[in-house]
């Protein structure tokens, strides 16, 4: 190992941090958050929905086993910092093919550590997700403050157009071997129903449980117009995670309120939030976010308490919330009456919806669970089921 560098992690309301160096070089800006999981860091590493944000993981001891390219999620880390505790620089895993500092060099990701990640992840509750800068080349506390203040926000920014991909392609791969180990299943059959699936920043691990269920998937951009979506012939529209601000993202907004009712459509994360701004709900910023692997969800219609993958800093708002209380009566929209099906168990957030005279229904969390649990996973052959009716 080389000499420690010092760093310093500085957020826009003037609290500084002082550390040392992990991963690329230079100075980075972005909205810090923190997330919860007490593993799945090469998952968090490159989930496109991190996007324009630092990672603060409060869990102390990262990167022990290591990284594999089995586990990623997309094609590289998409997140402007990473802030650990410590960064564990000898991992033990038989899987590991290098250190995570390794990675962080690998793909140009500037992190911290040796900080209070604690007392960090306290502010942050206390005080909001906000702009911050990693540094290891300007020390100085003042300018480096000056910089995350004059950093520009998430609210309003298309994040999405640099995720998403450049063009269609079909996805073939499912769970594989690790199917049956993980909660899923190989090759169930689908009725072979054709999948359109708008990439809004899309998890690979979202892309295999699909194909376990056994669709035909096609991905597109995510600026693709209904039309051209329904040019493809799908039995069925999937609505993908992805990173920022909904409202930021009109066209797909759009391209989402133009296909309501023409085919079932099944949103998940950025995807379930577009549902609601296309149906006449709004969206709203939630303090810090839910970032982590153990969030409790109640399914309003069985009662039961779902334990949840979750990555979102915003949140769709529509009419009465009862939380864990009774149901609420269906909110009425433009496009006929929408039910709260999910709430967070946390702070009463709408977390799934449901389309009572349209085959359309999204969840805010992650039931493709990577990393996570796998409670929510009957949620894909719901779509499954959707499919068969429409075909009826």
């Amino acid at each position: 190992m080389g000499a420690v560098k010092p760093a310093v992690l500085a957020l826009a309301d003037g609290t500084v941090f002082k550390g040392t160096a992990v991963g690329a070089p230079g100075e980075t800006v972005g909205e810090v958050v923190f997330n919860t999981a007490m593993s799945g860091y090469q998952e968090v590493l490159t989930d496109p929905s991190y996007r324009g944000q630092m990672v603060t993981m409060t869990y102390p001891h990262i990167g022990n086993y290591g990284i594999n390219p089995e586990d990623v999620e997309s094609s590289r880390p998409w997140l402007t910092g990473f802030i650990v505790k410590e960064a564990c620089p000898y991992p033990s895993n038989w899987r590991s093919r290098l250190s995570l500092d390794e990675y962080l060099r690998q793909h140009g990701v500037v992190g911290i550590q040796g900080i209070d990640t604690r007392a960090l992840t306290t502010h942050l509750r206390d005080h909001g997700s906000q702009q911050g800068i990693i540094s290891h080349a300007d020390l100085d506390p003042k300018r480096v403050v000056r910089k995350a203040r004059e950093a520009p926000s998430i609210l309003g920014r298309d994040l999405v157009k640099e995720v998403t991909c450049a063009s269609p392609y079909k996805w073939t791969e499912g769970s594989g071997r690790w199917a049956l180990k993980n909660g899923g299943v190989e090759g169930k059959g689908g009725g072979g129903f054709r999948v359109v699936a708008y990439d809004f920043g899309i998890k690979y691990n979202i892309l295999r449980r699909l194909v376990d269920e056994g669709f035909e998937v096609t991905v597109v951009p995510a600026s693709t117009t209904a039309d051209s979506a329904l040019a493809l012939h799908p039995d069925g529209i999937f609505l993908s995670n992805g990173p920022g601000d909904p409202e930021g993202v009109p066209y797909a907004v759009e391209a989402v309120r133009s296909l309501l009712g023409k085919r079932p459509i099944f949103g998940i994360c950025l995807g379930h939030q577009i549902i609601g701004l296309a149906l006449g709900l709004h969206t709203y910023k939630l303090k810090f976010g839910h970032h982590g692997a153990n969030h409790p969800v109640l399914d309003m219609e069985t009662r039961k308490v779902e334990i949840t993958s979750q990555n979102h800093n915003f949140a769709v708002r529509g009419g009465e919330v009862a939380g864990a209380g009774t149901k609420p009566a269906p909110w009425t929209t433009a496009y006929g009456r929408v039910q709260l099906t999910h709430v967070s168990l946390n702070d009463d957030a709408v977390e799934g919806l449901r389309c009572l005279d349209l085959p359309a229904y999204s969840v805010q969390y992650h039931p493709e669970a990577s990393p996570g649990p796998h409670d929510a996973s009957y949620l894909f052959q719901r779509f499954t089921d959707l499919m068969t009716k429409g075909k009826a």
